[in-house]
């Protein structure tokens, strides 16, 4: 357990969009001390620079664990070496904070968080719309919509230029609705706090420039124990449309609550990470009728003024992180829902690929 006073040294791996963002935090927060940034390319120059330029540059992960000796290990690089690279920083001695999925197999995701405990290490997971007060309050909000629950829900992501390549590179190894799909998996699990029993998923490979295997469009659909049901989209690449592609909202038998982003969800704004988790304000629908079958009450705005940013997020995520490792906060809760969201989306996954609907057996 480490003193209030003293800070924590963070190995920064992987520069990218979220590796920058959370390493932004690291230097700007009080608590935090980064010891070293690595990626494989010009991704930490260019981080470095932006951070004034004053923290070590290292290309060989290895190498940056020997030489920095870090309390923790912020990982954010491509889902297929995210096994590999936390549980090598737990058997060093650090704690980890990992970007979403925890692994690219449930198998891999379920040995990481096994070394969590074999060390007796923190591991948390950059599930970031956990953050948000704005989402916590739809998730809230959901609760009084009566149940069985309809949750529709989508990201797509029109992409070019540098984020196509980056679309490219992760379909590699994951397709949309397993890595942007366990977000939101989690958000409906939350919603109906009932157990997963069905999924089917279907999905399509809209260009030659990525695997036959591989498709960088899909749809899933999750039924659930209490009778609720669920869908998420997601398409990445060139093609998507923006039509549309920002839906959030959960019907029930008394009405219905919608995420409405009317400047995140207008067109031209699909390729930006602050989109992602961007809410504005949240209308809520009831049901309720009076005697000549008229709603009986007028539709509420809920406009939330803790309307935290991207960076804003991240930041809160490695403060919860910190607070974590000085409190001695059992993570295994939010570890076994990160494995079982993941559990989810690879059915999903299999769905798409064998064409059948998948039963699900969860803990």
């Amino acid at each position: 357990m480490y003193l209030e006073k003293k800070n924590l040294r963070v190995l920064v791996v992987g520069c990218g969009n979220m590796g920058s963002s959370h390493a932004t935090a690291y230097h700007t927060l009080d608590g935090f001390e980064i010891c070293g940034l690595v990626s494989t390319g010009n991704s930490k120059v260019v981080l470095n620079e932006k951070l004034g330029g004053n923290y070590p540059l290292f290309s060989d992960y290895e190498q940056a664990l020997k030489t920095t000796a870090p309390d923790a290990v912020c990982i954010s690089t491509y889902p297929d070496t995210h096994e590999a690279f936390a549980i090598r920083a737990m058997e060093h001695g650090c704690h980890v904070f990992i970007e979403k999925p925890l692994a690219d197999s449930i198998e891999g995701a379920e040995r990481v968080a096994e070394a969590a405990k074999k060390f007796g290490k923190k591991l948390l997971i950059g599930y970031i719309l956990r953050y948000h007060p704005s989402w916590q309050k739809f998730i809230e909000l959901s609760a009084q919509m009566g149940k069985p629950l309809v949750m529709r829900m989508n990201l797509n992501q029109q992409s070019q230029g540098a984020k196509w390549t980056v679309h490219r590179n992760l379909l590699k190894s994951l397709s949309p609705i397993v890595d942007c799909g366990v977000h939101y998996i989690d958000v409906m699990c939350q919603m109906t706090r009932s157990k997963p029993v069905q999924v089917s998923a279907i999905g399509a490979r809209l260009t030659d420039d990525i695997h036959r295997d591989s498709y960088n469009y899909g749809q899933l659909q999750i039924r659930f124990e209490d009778g609720s049901v669920g869908w998420y989209e997601s398409g990445w690449g060139p093609m998507i449309s923006e039509t549309a592609f920002f839906i959030k909202d959960v019907i029930g038998p008394k009405g219905s609550v919608s995420i409405v982003a009317k400047d995140a969800g207008s067109a031209g704004k699909s390729d930006s990470i602050a989109a992602h988790t961007k809410t504005e304000s949240i209308k809520v629908h009831y049901a309720d009728l009076d005697s000549h079958d008229r709603f009986a009450k007028q539709d509420t705005w809920v406009d939330l003024t803790d309307e935290p940013d991207h960076q804003e997020l991240c930041n809160r995520e490695q403060r919860y992180f910190l607070k974590s490792i000085r409190e001695n906060i059992d993570l295994a809760n939010s570890t076994n829902d990160a494995i079982n969201s993941l559990k989810i989306a690879f059915a999903c996954d299999e769905s798409v690929k064998t064409g059948k609907m998948i039963m699900l057996s969860l803990a």
